[in-house]
């Protein structure tokens, strides 16, 4: 599978510095999705160290990024960038097939899964 996400150049940067703050250089990026939220599912990102048999690795900016076979669907087109404001950074996620969210944006569900929703 081609890669289903792009990382743009800033996130890679602030992923970079977050590796190495916590001492993760080397480590995999970790992208997924799962049930939560007021949506119905929520992103998760984290450092990992070990690849699971069943998921699609990929490069970006040269940060290996992992992502599980049931998150690929939901995710693929998405855009992670990092964006700057007074009130401090954040990672933000542009997920074009989410069809609805809620909060500051980590929960939405798609067209073909609600996920769990949860009361806010």
């Amino acid at each position: 599978m081609s890669e289903i996400i792009t990382l743009t150049e800033v996130a890679a940067l602030q992923i970079k510095d977050m590796m190495k703050e916590n001492e993760e250089e080397g480590a995999y990026l970790r992208v997924g999705v799962k049930g939560g939220g007021c949506s119905g599912l929520t992103y998760g990102m984290g450092f990992e160290h070990e690849r699971n048999e069943d998921d699609h690795e990929f490069e970006q900016h040269g940060i290996k990024i992992l992502i599980d076979k049931e998150s690929a669907p939901i995710l693929k087109g998405t855009v992670i960038d990092y964006k700057q404001s007074l009130m401090g950074g954040g990672f933000t996620i542009n997920n074009p097939n989410a069809i609805a969210s809620c909060g500051c944006g980590s929960s939405f569900r798609t067209a073909t899964n609600a996920g769990t929703p949860e009361e806010c």
